[in-house]
């Protein structure tokens, strides 16, 4: 199983070979309600089976379901689950991916994955790490307005001072050296090449521009989500300054974050965070507001459609829970017909119209219904 990111995503988009399904649904950590994961994967495994079976023949229909019906006895996977479970599979490619964040249920046979969930939860808007720094190891956290999760560092994260900078590390080089005096006497006399404190905050600076580096290039670089330091207040300074992390937020967290639960850490941080998801959904919903007196927006369907297809739209904005049956059935016209999600070559319209706009250098933003600013479950401004 892998973890979610942008490149998964993209992967995703690329693929334009159908049969393309996707299945979503919510999963557990712990027994009891573990066991219940199983029965609903079976469930939507049947679901899947009877869209195929629309379109395909039942040895097509058999072959595409192997990869999941393999999954079924796979302790690997119920064993280490999270809070939500997306799977996707078509000719080439068979995606497991574990999300810190429930999801609704689905199983869905398209010409395209819906992976309007999952750019949903890649949002930097509303999601965020935590970096819980400390002069002997590091922690890192994936959050939400609604929870913390930590995160297990990567192999080549290092997790301490010594495993960032190993035979670099500083030794004291301190010597002893012994003066004979009157009478036999003598005394000790210490010596350092280099003040030991100077040394030490050198490794300090190293190790945390080591830690920043690696949290740059392993997470917040591929997710695009803001960071938080969590740390004693005497490390900030010296860490916002080394630091070259361009998603790291001047306001962090003071305070040793080995000595608060988990809960606690996760307030504080949302503490920081909302005011920044306030900030841009209601910054994102005025401009639309503009954009459209100024005539550069539309919450129109069929005007939206035909304006992706033409690539004029600069951002689109979809409505989260929302799903429309309908296709865009001639990416020349924008023309949109109805039809129905069992159809195995149908997917979410929403979903379609946010995937072209993202292939046509466009932004795609999925909100909450109520933050949606127009009742049609979409909302575009304009390029030009």
């Amino acid at each position: 199983m892998e973890l979610l990111n942008k490149e998964i995503v993209q992967e995703l988009l690329a693929v334009n070979e159908a049969p393309c399904i996707s299945l979503y649904m919510p999963t557990h950590r712990s027994h009891p309600e573990k066991l219940q994961d199983v029965i609903r994967f079976k469930n939507l495994v049947k679901e899947l089976e009877a869209s195929l079976s629309k379109k395909y023949m039942a040895n097509e229909v058999k072959k595409s379901l192997e990869p999941f019906e393999a999954l079924i006895n796979d302790a690997t996977i119920w064993n280490q689950t999270l809070e939500g479970l997306a799977i996707f599979s078509a000719a080439g490619i068979f995606k497991t991916v574990k999300l810190q964040e429930t999801v609704q249920e689905l199983a869905m046979v398209a010409d395209s994955f819906h992976t309007k969930p999952l750019r949903q939860y890649l949002q930097s808007t509303n999601r965020y790490h935590v970096l819980g720094l400390g002069l002997k190891d590091i922690q890192l956290f994936e959050g939400n307005r609604h929870s913390l999760v930590r995160v297990e560092l990567l192999s080549d994260v290092p997790e301490t001072i010594t495993d960032a900078l190993g035979d670099e590390l500083t030794e004291k080089h301190l010597t002893v050296a012994s003066y004979g005096g009157a009478g036999g006497n003598s005394s000790g006399m210490r010596h350092g090449h280099g003040g030991k404190k100077d040394e030490e905050d050198n490794d300090t600076e190293r190790f945390f521009r080591t830690v920043s580096k690696s949290i740059y290039e392993n997470y917040s670089k591929p997710t695009g989500w803001p960071l938080i330091l969590a740390a004693l207040p005497n490390h900030h300074n010296l860490f916002q300054k080394v630091s070259k992390n361009s998603f790291l937020l001047s306001n962090g967290i003071e305070i040793n974050p080995e000595s608060v639960s988990i809960d606690k850490l996760a307030d504080l941080a949302w503490s920081i965070m909302e005011p920044e998801y306030l900030l841009k959904l209601d910054t994102l919903v005025e401009k639309f507001a503009q954009e459209k007196a100024d005539g550069k927006g539309s919450d129109d369907m069929k005007e939206i459609g035909v304006a992706a297809v033409e690539g004029r739209i600069d951002t689109l904005i979809i409505e989260a829970d929302r799903m429309i049956p309908n296709k865009l059935t001639n990416l020349v016209t924008g023309n949109i017909q109805n039809r129905d999600l069992t159809n195995p070559k149908v997917d979410d319209l929403l979903d379609d119209l946010g995937e072209l706009v993202i292939k046509m250098g466009g932004n795609v933003m999925v909100l909450p219904s109520e933050k949606m600013p127009s009742e049609t479950g979409l909302a575009a401004i304009y390029r030009y």
